[in-house]
């Protein structure tokens, strides 16, 4: 699963979840302490740099509140280890994890991105085999990057009901996701994340955070700008420019098709016009011609690639949006600073 490369596997669940289905979408997510340092630690020993790491989630239903008590990390394997069964790895671990009285019911799958890079076919190839198989089933999407300036960034994710009805089809026509009203801000749906901790660790928190230095919590107070908003802002120009060549590519299809249809509208009319001539002067018409066969309609380019694009170029926006608020705020602080003394 966590392959060391930066294209991302489909991830395959482990069918072992709770019994029977939801009535209304989950709405709420807690998780423990605990499964946030888990997935923390997983990507500090085994992520590098734009690599992702990948892992299962278990918990239980409450109602409309998806409860994540505990989760394991997908091992590392390259594309040479043919002998590796994840299903039969992710099953074994379940089984392993009831026997000792630990919740092991499957909930869904983590992963780890790359300055919010998430938004593509493989997670949403992934998360509707999760959510097909398991209705329940959340992805949380973890940014170390972000997290390592100072603040968690945790984001649960699921696929709209609309998204998810168009894969079970698997039409991704433009006609077809234009009649389903698409578009991709009707993608993922964002759930809220509670994180919970035992008293026993709320007591320590507060201990720790008595005990840290001044100089630790007056970091975040730096004005210097860190490369984050300049990456950002080259990943943003990169899907940019693969927007507007999959843009160039349908309005070659949409030209094709227009120049079809008026090559065919051209012909029926000559066709008309000559059974009329023979038919003055007493011949019998021509035979009719299948026009279907006769104009092959082009092949309409992909739009669900077209649709992650905008996605992630929207999630770009959000992150370089929140980055940049941040900093306004710093400045405005510290010029209110300098002119007070």
């Amino acid at each position: 699963m966590a392959s060391r490369k930066e294209s991302v596997p489909v991830a395959t669940p482990a069918v072992a979840s709770t019994s029977g289905t939801l009535d209304s979408p989950v709405k709420q997510i807690q998780i423990e302490g605990l499964v946030v340092l888990k997935i923390i630690k997983h990507y500090q020993e085994e992520g590098q740099g734009s690599e992702v790491v990948q892992g299962v989630l278990l918990g239980l239903v409450v109602e409309d509140r998806l409860e994540i008590t505990n989760c394991f990390p997908f091992p590392q394997h390259t594309e040479d280890d043919a002998d590796f069964d994840e299903v039969q790895y992710q099953m074994e671990m379940m089984r392993s994890l009831r026997h000792v009285n630990i919740d092991h019911l499957h909930v869904g799958w983590y992963q780890s991105t790359y300055y919010g890079s998430f938004v593509s076919r493989a997670l949403l190839d992934s998360q509707f085999s999760y959510q097909h198989a398991i209705e329940e089933s959340v992805v949380l999407i973890y940014d170390p990057i972000k997290t390592a300036q100072g603040s968690l960034s945790l984001k649960a994710y699921r696929l709209t009901p609309k998204l998810m009805e168009i894969c079970k089809e698997k039409d991704f026509t433009p006609e077809c996701l234009k009649k389903a009203n698409i578009g991709f801000e009707h993608m993922f749906e964002e759930v809220p994340i509670i994180i919970k901790n035992s008293h026993l660790i709320n007591a320590l928190m507060w201990d720790l955070e008595d005990k840290s230095t001044v100089a630790d919590k007056h970091e975040l107070l730096n004005l210097s700008s860190s490369n984050h908003l300049e990456k950002s802002l080259q990943l943003l120009m990169d899907r940019v420019d693969d927007m507007s060549q999959d843009i160039v590519k349908y309005n070659t299809y949409s030209r094709n098709m227009s120049k079809q249809q008026q090559q065919k509208h051209q012909y029926v009319q000559r066709r008309t016009q000559e059974n009329t001539q023979r038919q003055s002067r007493g011949e019998p018409p021509l035979p009719e011609e299948d026009i279907s066969k006769m104009f092959k309609p082009p092949q309409p380019p992909p739009r669900m690639d077209t649709l992650l694009i905008a996605g992630q170029v929207n999630n770009y926006c959000q992150n370089v949006k929140e980055f940049t608020s941040q900093n306004l705020g710093k400045l405005f602080m510290a010029e209110a600073l300098q002119g007070h003394n």
